[in-house]
């Protein structure tokens, strides 16, 4: 297991003013998805925003991936290719997953939309936002990665639905993907997790599904989806510990 890296001050500096960019560009996609709007729409404005931005899109940065947003409907997970032949239904659950590099770090965001959804849709997502309030609330000094997931989880688990356990949120900074992992379900001994100190900055991602929690890769080699078909959310903030609580960048 690689180390945890600790952010300086002027290091979380950088990642604040990345945070705020990417939070606008974020908002700015979630207006843009609706019914008759394809993936590749949604595509085209982010790589738009971000090159306005003066940042480079973060996932263009992961060997082999050529896209800035990775785009997903109803039983898509994460990681969908964001292509102009998936066209946005009513009834539909789009995640829209996008990060951005700037000045030498990275932050990452995402989010689930419903586009006129039934009530229970709207419950599912609901959930998944309350997980993710929860999990950021417990991003404190003392307390453990493993209080972070243990809020995910409960939440999730009460409401009926499943965490995700195949995939994990995780440390960001001059690498999109650094330690700590941070799980959507709880393993292992307590306190054995990693203790939560200043200037780590975490990417919290709840991750969950309507039904199972099992996943199958797509034959794009990318699309990760759920084997069941049922409906899957995405939630996910960039977040700093600092001595004052935990600050969301995104």
């Amino acid at each position: 297991m690689e180390e945890i890296t600790l952010k300086t001050k002027k290091e979380l500096k950088i990642m604040t003013e990345c945070g705020k960019k990417l939070a606008k560009i974020k908002n700015e996609l979630k207006k843009k998805v609706g019914e008759g709007v394809s993936a590749q729409q949604v595509e085209k404005l982010a790589n738009s925003l971000i090159e306005q931005s003066g940042g480079k899109a973060s996932f263009k940065m992961v060997p082999r991936y050529r896209w800035a947003t990775c785009v997903n409907v109803n039983e898509g997970l994460v990681h969908g290719i964001p292509r102009k032949t998936v066209i946005f239904k009513k009834g539909d659950v789009v995640s829209v997953d996008v990060g951005l590099y700037y000045q030498g770090f990275h932050t990452d965001t995402s989010l689930s939309v419903g586009i006129s959804p039934k009530p229970a849709v709207k419950k599912f997502l609901e959930v998944g936002k309350n997980a993710l309030k929860k999990a950021i609330d417990k991003a404190k000094i003392g307390n453990r990665i493993y209080d972070i997931t243990r809020a995910m989880e409960e939440e999730i688990t009460n409401n009926g639905y499943s965490p995700i356990k195949v995939l994990v949120g995780h440390g960001v900074g001059k690498n999109l993907h650094e330690e700590p992992q941070i799980p959507c379900f709880t393993f292992g001994k307590y306190e054995e997790s990693p203790k939560i100190i200043p200037g780590m900055v975490l990417a919290i991602e709840v991750m969950y599904s309507a039904g199972s929690s099992d996943v199958v890769t797509n034959e794009d080699g990318w699309t990760i989806s759920m084997r069941d078909g049922k409906i899957s959310g995405l939630f996910e903030e960039t977040v700093a510990i600092t001595n004052y609580g935990p600050l969301v960048l995104t």
